[in-house]
Order: structure tokens, then sequence, then C-alpha cells
């Protein structure tokens, strides 16, 4: 069985569904639908049309279904953004979402915190989701990831210091300065150096985001050859002349 239709009948609740376990393309739009224990076992659902009901919370009851490419849930009364988006982070394959008319749409991230959450959604609210957008996402909710990524290799330079606050109010924890072992310190060069004694981060991230920030810089050095004495003429001159030596380095 590939499709079942049972919408626009009033419908207050579903008998399980478990038996039809290829069933693949569902609509129980324009019901009055509160509970959906009635998909437990439908694994192969790749669209699922809930829209126009009365859910209030679908948490645990579509996490299964990572096979679905099409969803709509709007005008609905959920109300819980985090828990609903989350219930769906784990559908790799679902590129169309409708969650409009639901109260949590209503909520001043909405839309950044969806294209976050779930990064394979292409059309979000009979919207399509932008490059800009995703790009908004990753600044507003990874903060330290994007001034990372911004000041090392071939990234836009940035002065912003890593511990200053970037972000909304969504962000769980709060922007951090970073916490450098005693035993670390510079060198003349401004290479990061350490003692053989190695003293933990008080936070692994920190330990994580100094690795990665140290092996971001490289060095490339040259000597012109034409200008270097060879062993007869040093002999000769009976004194070593310093190698002149062009180094650049590159973040």
């Amino acid at each position: 069985l590939l499709f079942f239709f049972s919408s626009t009948r009033g419908l207050r609740s579903i008998p399980s569904l478990s038996q039809f376990n290829r069933l693949k393309y569902l609509w129980l739009n324009n019901n009055k639908i509160q509970d959906l224990t009635f998909l437990f076992k439908n694994y192969c659902l790749s669209e699922l049309y809930l829209n126009n009901n009365e859910l209030t919370d679908i948490s645990g009851a579509l996490k299964h279904l990572c096979s679905l490419k099409i969803l709509f849930l709007h005008n609905n009364e959920l109300r819980k953004l985090d828990k609903t988006v989350k219930e769906l982070k784990g559908m790799i394959s679902l590129h169309t979402l409708n969650l409009f008319q639901n109260p949590l749409a209503y909520d001043p991230d909405y839309r950044l915190y969806v294209i976050h959450i779930l990064p394979s959604v292409q059309l979000l609210d009979r919207k399509l989701v932008t490059q800009r957008e995703r790009e908004s996402a990753f600044h507003l909710y990874n903060p330290e990831r994007s001034l990372l990524v911004q000041s090392i290799a071939f990234g836009k330079r940035v002065n912003t210091p890593l511990g200053s606050p970037v972000g909304s109010r969504r962000c769980i924890q709060p922007a951090r300065r970073l916490i450098m072992p005693s035993v670390w310190k510079h060198s003349h060069k401004g290479h990061l150096l350490c003692s053989f004694c190695r003293v933990p981060f008080e936070n692994p991230e920190d330990a994580v985001l100094v690795r990665a920030v140290t092996r971001s810089l490289t060095e490339f050095s040259s000597v012109d050859w034409n200008k270097v004495a060879t062993g007869q003429e040093r002999r000769l001159q009976n004194k070593a002349e310093p190698l002149e030596k062009l180094t650049v380095q590159f973040r």
C-alpha cells in the first residue's frame, strides 16, 4: 500500500497503521487529530500531510520517520519550537517543511533556528531557503566557530576578539573569554610555546580552538641561491656570510 487518504472527515483519532508497514504517502489533513501514536511503525513514509489539525505536541511521535521528504504541519497548535524542531532533526532527507500558522512560528528567530537545526530543508513554509539565510543561521548559532572560520585559511580576516559576545538570546551558552593555561606563552615571533609539562585547559573546547588557530598559520621561506657562496668561496674567504632568507606567513 503506497497511498492512504483520510482528509476532511473531522477525525479525532486514527487506529494504528502498523500493518501498513510499506505505506509511503499519507494524507490526514483537515481533521481534528491531536495524537500521532498511530504512526509508530510506518518507517517507510516519505510524504506526510497533517496540516489543519489540532496537534499541540509531536514529541516522540515522528523522530523514527527517517525517510520523510515532505512534512506538512501548518495550521496546528504547536507551541514549543525547540521540542518540535528537534523531533525532526534525524530526518536527513527532509527537504520540504511547513510549520506556519502555528504559535511557534511567531518566535522572532523561528526561521533561522529551523534552518540551523534542519540543514536538509530546502523549502520552508513555501519559501526557498537561501544561501544568505544559511550563512545568517550559521553566524547566529555558531558564533565562536563563525569567528574562527573567518580568521583562518583564506576566509575574511576579522578584528573581533574571540571572547566577544555574538548571537541572539537563543544561544544557550554565553560567549566566553579564552582561558589559557599558565604554561602557554608567546615567543618573540608570535608563536605559541608550551613547556613539556602540559596543563589541561579549563574548558576542552578552548584547547580545540587554540589548536585550530595555531595550525592555521603557514610559513614559507626562500633563499636566493645565486647570492649564496659556494664551499670553495667560503674556504677562500675564511668566513661565513649570513644567508639572506625571505619568510612569508599566511593565516
